[in-house]
Formats: structure tokens, sequence, C-alpha cells
């Protein structure tokens, strides 16, 4: 269940947790009892896994200037290794 936040004209401001369904509904202060505003904030979207924040960030900033490449992500720029084995010359090729 989601967390909201609410200011209390006399008492400041408090957290309760509520069903999404009951977001809208009037809140009571729990100190005072006088009627509580909800208090809108940014969600907290930066509490997951670091490497998907990092793929997220690396895909925003790729959005409007996609970066240049020179060679296929993840490949090695490493020659492939050639036999000189004569035994090798009869094994079926790719």
């Amino acid at each position: 269940m989601p967390t909201y936040t609410h200011r209390c004209p006399a008492c400041g401001e408090f957290e309760q947790v509520r069903p999404m369904a009951d977001s809208g509904t009037a809140v009571r202060c729990p100190g005072c009892g006088a009627a509580a505003s909800r208090v809108f904030g940014a969600p907290a979207l930066r509490g997951g896994d670091p490497a998907m924040r990092r793929a997220l960030d690396a895909s925003a900033a790729s959005a409007d200037a996609p970066a240049v490449v020179s060679s296929v992500p993840g490949r090695s720029r490493r020659a492939t290794p050639v036999t000189r084995d004569p035994r090798h010359q009869a094994l079926p090729r790719p």
C-alpha cells in the first residue's frame, strides 16, 4: 500500500498508509482531529536496482541524441584464432 503525506494546519505533516482506493477520502489529524490536506510530492522512482537505473538513464540520455558506435556492442576486437592443425580441416565449417 502507498504512503501518503498529509499536512495538519496545527500539528504539521504526518504520513498515513492507505489503499489507493481511499486516497481521495478526507483525513483527520491523528494528534488533534482537524481536517488535513494531502501533500503531493515526487514519486519515489529511484529505489530500484542500480543496474536498472543506469539502463533507464542511458536510454533517456540517448533518446534525443543517440550515440554513434563504430562496432557491434559486446563483441571484442580480437580476431578469431585460426588453427593450423591438419585434423581440424576435416571439420565442417559454419
